[in-house]
Formats: C-alpha cells, sequence, structure tokens
C-alpha cells in the first residue's frame, strides 16, 4: 500500500474531532438524558428536514459507498440491486410507516420490539426481536469500523497505528452518543450528509475527466474494453434471481433495523414521515453515480487491487492532498454517524426488550434510562473487539442481517393491518423463518436466490397456516391498534 499522505491525514482528523466536539455540544442540555424517550428519540420533536437527514446519514454509510464500489469493481451491474431495493423500501414505508408511528406516540415506544410486545401482549415476541435486532446489528457496527479503519489505512500509512486511532475514535463517539444521546447523531448528520453530496458528486463529475476526458470517452471505453460490467449474468451464484429477490428483501428488511426505526421514531409527526418517504430516494442519485466509480477504478486501478479498497485507492492516486482528505473525512463521518445511531438501536433493544421485559420489570424509570445509555459502550465494544477479530467476516455476516431482519417483518408491519393476527402463529412463523434463513446461508443450498428469500416465505406460510387455528382459540384483538374512528381522533391530532 502506498504512503499516506499527511495533508490528507490531518484535514481527515481535523474534520472527525470537529464533528464529534459538536456531537458533544448537540447534548449540553440535560433534558436530552432525562428520560430513555428524550435520549433515544430526542422526544419525537424532529421535524422533516432534520428527520432526512438523520434517516439519510443512518441508512446511507460507509459501507454503502465503499461496499457498492468494490462489488460494482468486483462484479459490474450486479451491484445496482441497490437502487430498486431503495426505491421499493420507500414506496412500501409510505404506508405503514406513517401509521407505527402514530401507534408509538401514543404508547411512548421507543423500539419495535416495544410495538410487538403491546401489539401481542407478548414479552417473549418482544425479547425475540430485540435480540433478533442486537445480534444482527452487531456485523453492521463492525462494518462501520472497518469502514474508517480501511480509510486510515490508506490516509495515514507509514504515520499512525491505525488500531490505536480508530479505538479511540469509537471511544469518542460512544462516550458524545452517551452524553448526548440521539441529537449527537443528528446534528452532526448534518455536516456528513452536505459533505456526502458535495464530495460525492465533485468525485463523479471530476474523475471521469481526470482519467478519461469525460463521461461520454469514460462509458465508450467500459462499452469496448469491459462490456461484463454493464451486465447482469442471467444465471449463477448472482444473476437475475439473486438480483431481484435480493432487491424485494432488503426493501422488506430496510426499516426493520433498530437504528433505522430509531430515526422514523424521532419524528413530530407522521406528515414528516410520508415526506421523507417522497423525498429520501434522492439519494438514489448519489448511489447510481457511485456505482459507476466502481466501474472507473475497474479501468484505472492495477488488476490485484483489492476490491475492498477500490474507492479509497481511486482517491489516492487521483487527487491532491486537501481533496484527499475531504474524501476520507466523508467516508470517516459516513463510519462513525451511522455507528452512534446504531448503537442506540442496540442499546434501546437491549435495555427496553431484554432487561427490563425479562430481568427487572420494576426497573426504575431513571435507572432504566442510565442502563440504556450505558449500553452503547458495551454494544460499541463488543463492535470493536468482533471487528477486529474477525475482519473477514463482517460483509458476508451483514449480508445475512438483512435476512435474519427481514423475518421480523410479519411481526411489525402485517400486524398493523391484520387484526386477528396472533402471537402464536406470529412467534412460530418468525423461528420458522429464521430457522430456515440459517439453515440456506449454512448449506449454501439457495439456488441463486437471495436467503432471505427462502426465509421470509416459510415464515409468512406458517403464520398464514397456523393463524386460524390460534385465532379460533384465543379470539386475539389488538384493540389498542384496531379501533374505532372516534377513538382514533386523538392520534391524528397528535400527528
Amino acid at each position: 500500500m502506498q504512503q499516506g499522505n499527511v495533508t490528507a491525514l490531518s484535514i481527515t482528523i481535523f474534520i472527525i474531532l470537529t464533528v464529534v466536539l459538536i456531537g458533544f455540544l448537540a447534548g449540553r442540555d440535560k433534558a436530552s438524558r432525562s428520560s430513555v424517550e428524550e435520549w433515544s428519540v430526542g422526544g419525537r420533536k424532529f421535524g422533516g428536514l432534520l428527520v432526512w437527514f438523520l434517516v439519510g446519514a443512518d441508512l446511507y454509510t460507509a459501507y454503502t459507498f465503499l461496499g457498492l464500489t468494490s462489488t460494482a469493481f468486483q462484479a459490474g451491474s450486479i451491484a445496482f440491486f441497490a437502487i430498486p431495493y431503495s426505491v421499493l423500501a420507500y414506496f412500501i414505508a409510505y404506508f405503514f410507516l406513517p401509521k407505527l408511528w402514530k401507534v408509538a406516540k401514543k404508547f411512548q415506544l421507543t423500539t419495535l420490539a416495544d410495538y410487538a410486545r403491546e401489539r401481542f401482549d407478548s414479552k417473549l415476541l418482544s425479547s425475540l426481536i430485540a435480540i433478533v435486532g442486537v445480534l444482527m446489528l452487531i456485523p453492521y457496527i463492525d462494518l462501520q469500523l472497518s469502514g474508517i479503519m480501511d480509510t486510515l489505512r490508506v490516509a495515514g500509512t507509514g504515520y499512525i497505528n491505525v488500531t490505536v486511532v480508530v479505538i479511540t475514535s469509537f471511544f469518542l463517539v460512544a462516550l458524545y452518543t452517551f452524553f448526548s444521546g440521539i441529537k449527537g447523531p443528528t446534528y452532526t448528520a448534518i455536516i456528513k450528509d452536505v459533505l456526502v453530496w458535495a464530495i460525492m458528486l465533485f468525485m463523479v463529475a471530476s474523475l471521469p475527466i481526470i482519467h478519461f476526458g469525460g463521461w461520454t470517452p469514460m462509458i465508450d471505453k467500459v462499452v469496448t474494453e469491459a462490456p461484463q460490467l454493464l451486465t447482469i449474468p442471467e444465471s449463477g451464484p448472482k444473476g437475475l434471481m439473486w438480483f431481484s429477490s435480493a432487491a424485494v428483501v432488503s426493501s422488506l428488511a430496510l426499516f426493520m433495523w433498530a437504528h433505522a426505526a430509531t430515526g422514523v421514531f424521532t419524528a413530530r409527526s407522521a406528515d414528516a414521515i410520508r415526506k421523507n418517504s417522497i423525498f429520501l430516494p434522492l439519494y438514489n442519485v448519489v448511489l447510481i453515480l457511485v456505482i459507476f466509480l466502481g466501474f472507473i477504478a475497474f479501468l484505472v486501478l492495477p488488476g490485484d487491487t483489492d476490491p475492498r479498497f477500490a474507492l479509497l485507492t481511486l482517491i489516492q492516486t487521483s487527487y491532491g492532498g486537501v481533496a484527499q482528505g475531504l474524501a476520507y473525512s466523508t467516508i470517516a463521518l459516513a463510519s462513525l454517524i451511522p455507528c452512534s445511531i446504531m448503537a442506540i438501536g442496540a442499546s434501546n433493544l437491549f435495555a427496553n426488550n431484554i432487561y427490563r421485559d425479562l430481568i427487572n420489570p420494576r426497573v426504575k424509570p431513571a435507572k432504566l434510562t442510565m442502563i440504556t445509555r450505558s449500553m452503547v459502550f458495551l454494544v460499541i465494544g463488543l463492535a470493536l473487539i468482533f471487528g477486529l477479530l474477525f475482519p473477514t467476516a463482517l460483509v458476508s455476516l451483514q449480508l445475512l442481517g438483512v435476512s435474519g431482519m427481514v423475518q421480523i417483518f410479519p411481526a411489525i408491519v402485517l400486524s398493523l393491518f391484520w387484526q386477528k393476527q396472533t402471537k402464536e402463529a406470529t412467534i412460530i412463523g418468525l423461528l420458522v423463518g429464521l430457522t430456515v434463513t440459517f439453515t440456506v446461508y449454512g448449506t449454501g443450498l439457495s439456488f441463486g436466490v437471495y436467503e432471505g428469500f427462502w426465509g421470509l416465505s416459510a415464515n409468512f406460510l406458517t403464520l398464514f397456516i397456523l393463524n386460524p387455528i390460534f385465532s379460533a382459540k384465543t379470539n386475539h384483538v389488538a384493540k389498542f391498534l384496531f379501533q374505532n374512528k372516534k377513538q382514533h381522533e386523538p392520534i391524528r391530532k397528535g400527528a
């Protein structure tokens, strides 16, 4: 690996430390840590623009940019699956997130597991969803660790001990998250998102000019020298079936992640959620262009380049120190800020839905708030340890995480609209879906289809077969959700 650039490294560290300081300043008001609701979802006071920045920072991470360019560098147009998946996700979210927000607002719910507990009157289901959420989120946090480690490794080779700097950075993020709660990553997300738009658009405009004289010559060269990048295989382990099933499963899973739900619950109205579902797809403009950076890297970089470093190496070989520093700091912030939001989501699940629901139901609010905040250090610490010990397993585990998280979709989304959905059938369906998913993943017998698709199909099938049996016995009705029109009016006014 080439020697790092002092100017680029200095700019990267300066911007990271500045953003961390802003994260601390965001929580200077003691109210931001006065309760679990204030600390984790900001008292549900954020307007549409803040939610747009927060959810954008939450969902578009360093892994998004590094991973997409790496995939495009290796496998070409298969990387474009990220475009239909996010479009589908926001379309689906438009119909269920406002309703979910109304229920969460009325009953002061801060996690999806909270919703499951109240909807089905089941601490078992709540805890299962919390366990799945925490376990699937750890590898995702690890990928943010991997993103900043790779960035600092390229920027600081020969100048710093990357491991020490990364551990220090994540400790500072844990500290400001503990101190400021969701307000820290929300206000720093504005800086991150502005940088993402500015730097990524600058790169997609300048790199084709630097290396090919413009976009048209670049596309012509791809067509003549690497046409395989522009097509999706019709069959094979990652062909059209994988592309389609991955897009569908990922779209259903997107808002099942704890950090995505945390961002949604910060909104002050259901209307803010609807508007975000309309405008969040704007980020796809950046995603489409970022994939082309992978094509540029394929044409420009040596054939033995590690795909994991494709984007970072392209930056290093194309720009001077200042531009490198701005690009590296953007990617680093796209690691650290989502990590903070993810840690809040995971901590909230552990403290509220595992500790409170299963271990100490009578815990006092003040103690529960402190436990929730303190869990940030444990979550980020576990992610650091796991990421440093098993760095090569992160991407595959995150992909498995998507397949795992989508299994809670019937328990959350379907139950918002199906009055007689029973907890027994939902729990069994969830367990069957997880079992099938891990079995398909472990055996490799996916038949060219995304693993989560098989699990979700088994989940739905089990639910629909068993639900009439338990419904006849229990006649379970979620009265708090399916109320008459008059009872719903206070919820609409609150929105």
